[in-house]
Protein backbone atom coordinates (compact mmCIF):
# COMPACT_ATOMS: atom_id res chain seq x y z
CA UNK A 1 0.00 0.00 0.00
CA UNK A 2 1.25 3.55 -0.52
CA UNK A 3 2.61 5.91 2.46
CA UNK A 4 1.30 9.06 3.52
CA UNK A 5 2.25 12.20 5.61
CA UNK A 6 -1.07 13.82 6.72
CA UNK A 7 -0.75 17.46 8.41
CA UNK A 8 -3.59 19.60 9.83
CA UNK A 9 -4.76 22.10 11.79
CA UNK A 10 -7.31 22.58 14.53
CA UNK A 11 -8.64 25.55 15.98
CA UNK A 12 -6.85 27.34 18.94
CA UNK A 13 -9.89 27.13 21.02
CA UNK A 14 -9.72 23.22 21.35
CA UNK A 15 -7.50 21.20 23.60
CA UNK A 16 -4.70 19.14 23.01
CA UNK A 17 -6.96 16.51 24.19
CA UNK A 18 -9.74 17.20 21.63
CA UNK A 19 -6.72 17.40 18.92
CA UNK A 20 -5.66 13.79 19.63
CA UNK A 21 -9.56 12.45 19.66
CA UNK A 22 -9.46 13.99 15.91
CA UNK A 23 -6.17 11.67 14.94
CA UNK A 24 -8.55 8.86 17.25
CA UNK A 25 -11.21 9.22 14.28
CA UNK A 26 -8.80 9.44 11.25
CA UNK A 27 -6.97 6.15 12.89
CA UNK A 28 -11.02 3.98 12.53
CA UNK A 29 -11.74 5.77 9.48
CA UNK A 30 -8.05 4.51 8.28
CA UNK A 31 -8.63 1.11 10.15
CA UNK A 32 -12.28 0.38 8.74
CA UNK A 33 -10.45 0.11 5.20
CA UNK A 34 -7.67 -1.84 6.09
CA UNK A 35 -4.75 1.42 6.60
CA UNK A 36 -3.02 1.99 9.59
CA UNK A 37 -1.77 5.24 11.38
CA UNK A 38 2.47 4.17 11.67
CA UNK A 39 3.71 7.45 13.01
CA UNK A 40 1.74 10.27 15.15
CA UNK A 41 3.16 13.74 16.51
CA UNK A 42 1.83 16.20 18.09
CA UNK A 43 3.54 19.62 17.08
CA UNK A 44 1.85 22.02 19.46
CA UNK A 45 0.27 24.99 19.21
CA UNK A 46 1.93 27.43 17.11
CA UNK A 47 1.89 30.50 15.17
CA UNK A 48 -0.54 30.59 11.54
CA UNK A 49 1.14 32.58 8.81
CA UNK A 50 -1.95 34.26 8.38
CA UNK A 51 -5.15 34.47 9.49
CA UNK A 52 -7.41 31.25 8.72
CA UNK A 53 -11.02 31.45 9.76
CA UNK A 54 -10.42 33.97 12.41
CA UNK A 55 -7.79 32.16 13.87
CA UNK A 56 -4.10 33.55 14.26
CA UNK A 57 -2.89 29.85 15.84
CA UNK A 58 -3.49 26.46 15.48
CA UNK A 59 -2.69 22.79 17.41
CA UNK A 60 -0.60 20.76 14.54
CA UNK A 61 -0.65 17.14 14.42
CA UNK A 62 1.40 14.95 11.91
CA UNK A 63 0.13 11.42 10.87
CA UNK A 64 2.06 8.76 9.07
CA UNK A 65 -0.46 6.89 6.89
CA UNK A 66 -0.16 3.24 5.14
CA UNK A 67 -3.83 3.14 3.51
CA UNK A 68 -5.10 2.83 0.23
CA UNK A 69 -5.91 5.75 -2.09
CA UNK A 70 -9.77 5.06 -1.50
CA UNK A 71 -8.94 4.82 2.25
CA UNK A 72 -7.17 8.33 2.11
CA UNK A 73 -9.75 10.05 0.39
CA UNK A 74 -12.31 9.57 3.09
CA UNK A 75 -9.70 10.11 5.47
CA UNK A 76 -9.41 13.86 3.79
CA UNK A 77 -13.16 14.27 3.29
CA UNK A 78 -13.69 13.35 7.15
CA UNK A 79 -11.08 15.81 8.32
CA UNK A 80 -12.79 18.64 5.63
CA UNK A 81 -16.26 17.32 7.32
CA UNK A 82 -14.79 18.38 11.12
CA UNK A 83 -15.29 21.79 12.11
CA UNK A 84 -12.51 21.97 14.16
CA UNK A 85 -10.10 21.39 11.11
CA UNK A 86 -9.02 24.73 9.63
CA UNK A 87 -6.31 23.19 6.84
CA UNK A 88 -5.41 19.84 5.89
CA UNK A 89 -2.68 18.43 3.62
CA UNK A 90 -1.66 15.12 2.65
CA UNK A 91 1.52 14.15 0.36
CA UNK A 92 2.28 10.22 -0.91
CA UNK A 93 5.80 9.68 0.22
CA UNK A 94 7.98 6.76 -0.65
CA UNK A 95 9.06 5.85 3.11
CA UNK A 96 8.06 6.80 6.54
CA UNK A 97 11.11 8.25 9.00
CA UNK A 98 10.73 6.80 11.94
CA UNK A 99 13.27 9.52 13.71
CA UNK A 100 11.04 12.90 14.75
CA UNK A 101 10.58 15.38 12.42
CA UNK A 102 12.57 18.44 11.87
CA UNK A 103 9.92 20.37 14.14
CA UNK A 104 10.42 18.36 17.07
CA UNK A 105 13.84 17.67 16.61
CA UNK A 106 14.43 21.33 15.94
CA UNK A 107 12.04 21.92 19.41
CA UNK A 108 14.48 19.55 21.63
CA UNK A 109 17.31 21.91 20.65
CA UNK A 110 15.72 24.84 21.53
CA UNK A 111 15.29 23.36 25.23
CA UNK A 112 19.10 21.68 25.69
CA UNK A 113 20.32 25.06 24.22
CA UNK A 114 20.72 27.41 27.57
CA UNK A 115 22.44 31.06 26.66
CA UNK A 116 25.69 31.69 28.90
CA UNK A 117 26.40 35.02 30.52
CA UNK A 118 28.19 36.68 27.32
CA UNK A 119 30.11 39.36 29.14
CA UNK A 120 29.51 42.87 30.03
CA UNK A 121 28.18 45.37 26.97
CA UNK A 122 31.03 47.38 25.71
CA UNK A 123 30.39 50.88 26.59
CA UNK A 124 29.01 53.34 24.27
CA UNK A 125 27.04 50.55 22.50
CA UNK A 126 23.28 51.64 22.99
CA UNK A 127 23.99 55.77 22.25
CA UNK A 128 21.83 57.89 20.89
CA UNK A 129 24.98 58.14 18.31
CA UNK A 130 25.90 61.98 19.26
CA UNK A 131 29.34 62.31 20.73
CA UNK A 132 29.55 64.37 23.81
CA UNK A 133 30.86 67.41 22.65
CA UNK A 134 30.49 69.43 25.73
CA UNK A 135 29.33 73.22 25.36
CA UNK A 136 32.05 73.85 23.11
CA UNK A 137 30.47 74.18 20.26
CA UNK A 138 29.40 77.93 19.42
CA UNK A 139 25.77 77.20 19.17
CA UNK A 140 25.61 75.73 22.94
CA UNK A 141 27.80 78.31 23.96
CA UNK A 142 26.25 80.63 27.22
CA UNK A 143 25.97 84.42 25.02
CA UNK A 144 24.65 87.53 27.02
CA UNK A 145 20.70 88.08 26.66
CA UNK A 146 21.39 91.29 24.74
CA UNK A 147 22.58 89.45 22.00
CA UNK A 148 20.22 86.60 21.69
CA UNK A 149 17.20 89.25 21.80
CA UNK A 150 17.56 92.97 21.71
CA UNK A 151 15.09 94.90 24.12
CA UNK A 152 12.27 97.05 23.27
CA UNK A 153 13.95 100.23 24.42
CA UNK A 154 16.72 100.19 21.32
CA UNK A 155 14.11 98.83 18.24
CA UNK A 156 12.84 102.61 17.97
Amino acid sequence: MPLYECVFIARNDVTQQQVDAIADQITAVLAEQGGEVKKREYWGLRGLAYKIKKNRKGHYMLLGIDATPAAMQEAERQLGLNEDVLREMTLRIEAIDEAPSAILARRGDDRERERGFRGPRPPGRFSSGRRDRGDEREEFRARPRDEIEPSMGEAE
